[in-house]
């Protein structure tokens, strides 16, 4: 009963959202399709989709449109599997080829219902939309095909401020002038030297790629959360538990 009650809630201060975006990206439609479906721990998070129409996908979802490589359209109207702020949570993925299959052209929506505080989640997403598109772009255009020892940790409570980002980027020491595109060697943990790419910089996220992971951190104070870390590790030696140790004791030392 309490539940159903909750639910009813949720529903009746809901309010819909949608995120559209398309881009294109230097790789065939399949390798965007295996992106999406098979190899997400290369770019977003691990997750699983039985690959069938009607089959089923992360947070209690359905596959409501199955068609590779061509679309994808996952649903989830489960509250109890979703965040607290949604009841309704929808990701649609059009693929087309571009230059004989050389290229793709990509149009993806997220859609849904939030709850609550709706203007700072949709905002949160908006700006993680950018982020996560443009690393799922930088998989395929320098990783396709490949599996990734996928690691993820957030750092201490005190980084859920608006200057984390900032103090992250000097312990990485990363030039402050430095935009994306612009080659850096950044401190990692144990006082390792790391050469790498900074290929996505803002106020809210910082985005580091090396030739064989990518690092990616969320700056995410703004919306009073700390400060997040991803590995996206290629390397056949890639350890998981040992970047999440690594990293975890990295950022807790940052704002100690």
């Amino acid at each position: 009963m309490a539940d159903e009650k909750r639910h009813a809630e949720k529903a009746d201060n809901g309010k819909e959202f949608e995120i559209p975006r398309e881009f294109e990206v230097g790789a065939s439609p399949e390798q965007v399709w295996d992106a999406v479906t098979r190899h997400t721990d290369g770019w977003q998070w691990p997750m699983e989709y039985e690959p069938k129409q009607g089959g089923a996908g992360p947070f209690n979802s359905v596959l409501t449109v199955w068609d590779p490589p061509n679309r994808l359209t996952v649903r989830s109207d489960d509250p109890d599997a979703l965040p607290p702020f949604q009841t309704s949570n929808q990701l649609d993925y059009t693929i087309e080829a571009r230059d004989g299959g050389a290229r793709s052209w990509v149009r993806y929506v997220h859609s849904g219902i939030f709850v609550d505080n709706w203007d700072d989640y949709y905002d949160g997403a908006d700006k993680h939309t950018d982020f996560y598109l443009h690393t799922l772009r930088q998989y395929v255009t320098h990783f396709a095909g490949r599996t990734a020892a996928f690691a993820t940790l957030d750092g201490p409570v005190t980084s859920a401020n608006g200057d984390a980002l900032t103090a992250v980027g000097r312990a990485l020491n990363l030039p402050d002038g430095a935009a994306a595109g612009a080659r850096v060697r950044v401190q990692g943990p144990d006082g390792t030297t790391l050469d790498t790419v900074l290929d996505y910089r803002n106020d809210w996220f910082i985005g580091l790629r090396t030739d064989s992971a990518l690092y990616r951190v969320f700056g995410r104070g703004r919306w009073g959360a700390p400060v997040g870390i991803t590995v996206h590790d290629f390397a056949p030696d890639a350890d998981a538990e040992r970047n999440t140790a690594d990293w975890s004791a990295w950022l807790t030392a940052v704002f100690s």
